[in-house]
Formats: C-alpha cells, structure tokens, sequence
C-alpha cells in the first residue's frame, strides 16, 4: 500500500508539475507577444498547440499572433482549429470576430461573437477577448485604424464586472488601451495603474503611461516613466521605441541634433529586441526620415524583403525614393519614384510629399516640364511646398525662359504670400517680366507694358518688404525709365 501511495502521490506530482510547465510556458509566449517578439511566440505556441492539443488558449493566441503579423487566413485557420479542439472555450470564436472585422466583415464578426458569448456567457476571458478585437488596429485595407471603441468599452466592462476579484491585468491594460487611443488621458491612467497591482511584472502598462506623456508633449516625465520600465527590464523592446520616438518629438524632429541622435539609438535598440516584423521596419522607417537619418533609412528601405502582393510594399517603394533623393542619388530617386508611382493605383493615397520628391527628381534630370506639373499638384497639395515651386521657377528663369518663370511664381507667391522665401519670389518674379519685355523688345516684337507694371509692382513689394534692398530702387528706375512717356517724359525713374 505504501508503494502504491507513493506511486499515486508521484504521478500527481507529475501532473501538477506539467500543469506548472504549461502554465509557465503559455504565459511566456504572451510575454513574448506583449514584447513583439513574434517569432519567438509563434514558435512557442505551436509548440503547446501539439503538446496541449485540447487546451484552446493555445490556439487563440497562436492565432493573434498571426493576426498581429498580418496573416489573417492563417489565424482564421488556427482560430478554427481551436473551437474544435476546445469547444467549450469561447476565446477562438472571438479571434474569428477579429480576423472578420479586419477583413471588414462586421456581419461575420458579429456572428462569431454572439458564438462566443453563448459558449460562455459568464467568463469574463470571453467579453475580454470581444473587446480586444472591436479595439484591434492595423486593418490591412485602410490607412488609418478604426477600432469601435462604444463595442469595446461595453465589453471590457463587462469583462471587468466578471472578473470580480481582479485577477487578469489583461482587463484593465485593454480599458487603459480604448481610453488611450481616444486621446481620454485622464480615463486611461486609472486603469493603467491598477496593473501594476495585480501585476508588477507587467510592463506595457508603464510604457502606455510613458506614451501618454509623449504624446501630451510632457517630455521629461514621459522619459522618467519609460526610463522606470526599462530599469526593470531592460529587453522590454516596446518601452525603447516609445523613448525613441520621444527624443524625436523632443528633438522638434531633428532640429536638436543631439536628442535626435538618441532617440534613433535607442529606436535600434528596439529593432534589435523585437523580431523585425514588417510592421515595425515600416514604423522604423518612417521613423528614419523623420528623424532625418537619411542614410539609414535609405539603406533598410533598399534591404527591407515585402512578399510580392502585401499592399505594404508600396510604402517601401516610397521610402526609397524619399530617401535617395536626399541622398543626392537623383537618378535612383526617379527611378524609384517612378517606380511608385506606378504601383500605387490608388490616386487618393498620394500625398503631396510624393508629388514633391517625384518633380524635384525630375527637375535634376532635366524634366522641367513634367517636374512643374508634379510639384504644382505638391503645393495644391500642401502649401508649406512653395520652395519647390521656387526652385522650378528659377531653374526656367536661369534656363532665360522668363515668362513660364515669371508665371510660376505667380503661383509661388499666391500659394504662399507670408512665405521666409516670397522676398525672394517677388524679386524674381519682377526680373522675370522685365527680361522678358526687354527680350521681345530686342526681338522687335512690340511687347506690352503690362509686362512692366507687373515687374514693376513685384520689385516694389521687395522694396517694401526689406527698405535696404539697393537692387530693388536700381530695377524699379530702369522699369519705369521704360514706362514712360519717350515723347512726353515724366520722370517716372526718378526716385
């Protein structure tokens, strides 16, 4: 009997031991999630799913692992497998609500969840994990997430009535998250502190308090915050990007050489804890250029792998034109530009910096014609491109092709009349139809004088604008010399 009993006692500590390992193992994969270290999860993960076959926790989150990633029938696939291997388990009916509301199936979605709810109408897992999905962001099919933040607060709530012992840190960092994302500081730092209760080795919630601060522009603190969570784990990738991205902004993008230069440190920093995911190359990326490092990002954009149909590619596409142009690599700037241009088929998507990088690429490949057609839709775009328009006006007025310059600035100082440049449009534009009357009077074309009131009233404006500008009172004198009276003189070139 005692041998017996020791069998006994030794197999149950056997069980329990497994149960122990599994536990262990599942949360480690989650951390692993939480730290964007997706290869590491999905490995882990697949691992339990064959060695925990019945357990559907495994399941869901191997399949947000995917979703994560941007593999939506792959965790549609794994989500499926799960509510056979776990019917009893609500979560994979969730996961399928998710993965339909990224492929913008709100019908489906809303099918699944009601599964859901049905297979558990009072674990609180189940309305944490509905609401989590109405939270999900990144749907491949739009440029700006639209989570539904009214379906996911009603069931995080939900979630958190449930959980009435406040076991799970998961329910209050996905409040703190839907009041995060609406810019609801104040609501989401309630929650965001209760983690650290039930969870001191959490350390999303402190990242996410850290970002608030970035993003209300309260500097310091943020970086006191960010600076605590990596001083409690210092391989928690997430909490470098966010310091990163607040040298940055500190930095006023790259204005302060020195905080700039931090924050793309620290900003490797995190690309070297995390799996490189596309994602995260992308957010990088961008990154890179506004940090004005343009050397580095031309060089992940030119070595980033895009699978062959992700919609995604374009950016790179974009990117690498971007940045080989302030490389002063022109001909590859066109090339790329080009290149993208072509790829993006959708003309809404175009922003005014890609019609900008396009014509100044083509302005120093000689394409004046075409450069002007691109960077006038660039300031239609946004006004703040004038300088480029500038720029082409004085390539067709050093070119002597004055009145397509003088046109051109016409449009320059109309786009921006308060511009730090218009002194320079005005004076320019003045010259520009001056020559241009004295290039068809040399030419015996009998030009009209309108061409030199126009002249004259730029070059005016330069006068006021800056009194000092001997120039100005020099063309005016000839400009007016030239409209008046030759039979019945007045003197109008005299001061």
């Amino acid at each position: 009997m005692k041998i017996l009993k020791k069998a006994i006692t030794l197999n149950v500590g056997l069980v329990l031991m497994g149960s122990a390992v599994f536990a262990q193992s599942l949360n480690d994969a989650k951390k692993a999630i939480d730290a964007e270290q997706y290869q590491k999860a999905t490995s882990m993960l697949k691992t339990l799913v064959n060695s925990q076959a019945s357990n559907g926790d495994n399941f869901y989150n191997l399949g947000l692992v995917y979703l994560r990633t941007g593999y939506i029938d792959s965790a549609r696939a794994v989500f499926t497998k799960g509510t056979t291997a776990d019917p009893k388990n609500a979560s994979n009916y969730a996961g399928l609500g998710q993965a339909d509301l990224l492929s913008n199936n709100a019908t489906s979605a809303k099918t699944n969840f009601d599964k859901a709810v049905s297979v558990a109408p009072k674990d609180y897992k189940t309305y944490l994990a509905i609401g989590k999905a109405y939270l999900a962001q990144d749907k491949p099919s739009d440029d700006v997430s639209k989570p539904d933040f009214a379906n996911a607060l009603a069931n995080l709530t939900k979630a958190d009535e449930l959980d009435s012992k406040d076991k799970d840190a998961e329910v209050f960092i996905s409040l703190g998250d839907t009041y995060a994302l609406q810019k609801k500081n104040s609501e989401a730092i309630g929650p965001y502190f209760r983690v650290a209760d039930i969870d001191p080795t959490n350390r999303r919630a402190g990242t996410q308090v850290g970002k608030m601060y970035k993003e209300a522009r309260s500097f310091p603190e943020g970086e006191a915050e960010l600076n605590k969570v990596i001083a409690a784990d210092a391989n928690y990738g997430p909490a470098y990007r966010e310091l990163g991205e607040l040298y940055l902004q500190w930095s006023s993008f790259g204005t302060d050489k020195e905080k700039a230069a931090k924050g793309v440190e620290l900003y490797k920093k995190y690309m070297d804890l995390t799996d490189k995911s596309l994602e995260s190359q992308l957010r990088y990326m961008q990154f890179l250029f506004y940090a004005k490092d343009f050397q580095a990002l031309e060089q992940v954009a030119s070595a980033i792998q895009v699978p062959a149909n992700d919609p995604k590619g374009v950016i790179v596409s974009r990117l690498k034109g971007w940045s080989a142009y302030e490389n002063k690599n022109y001909p590859q700037a066109l090339t790329n530009m080009t290149e993208y241009f072509a790829k993006q088929k959708d003309t809404s998507k175009l922003l005014g910096f890609d019609y900008l990088y396009l014509g100044k690429a083509q302005l120093k490949g000689g394409q004046d014609s075409l450069a002007l057609i691109n960077i006038t839709k660039a300031v239609e775009k946004d006004s703040s491109n004038t300088d480029a328009l500038a720029e082409v006006a004085k390539t067709f007025f050093d070119a002597k092709k004055y009145a397509k310059s003088a046109q051109i600035y016409d449009k320059v100082i109309a786009a921006s009349p308060n511009g730090k440049g218009v002194l320079y449009s005005y004076f320019y534009n003045g010259l520009a139809y001056y020559f241009e009357y004295a290039t068809q009077y040399s030419a015996k074309k009998n030009p009209s004088k309108d061409l030199l009131v126009k002249a004259d009233s730029s070059i005016a404006k330069v006068a006021q604008l800056a009194p000092e500008t001997t120039d100005a009172y020099l063309y005016r004198a000839r400009i007016n010399n030239l409209l008046d009276d030759e039979k019945a003189p007045k003197g109008l070139a005299v001061p």
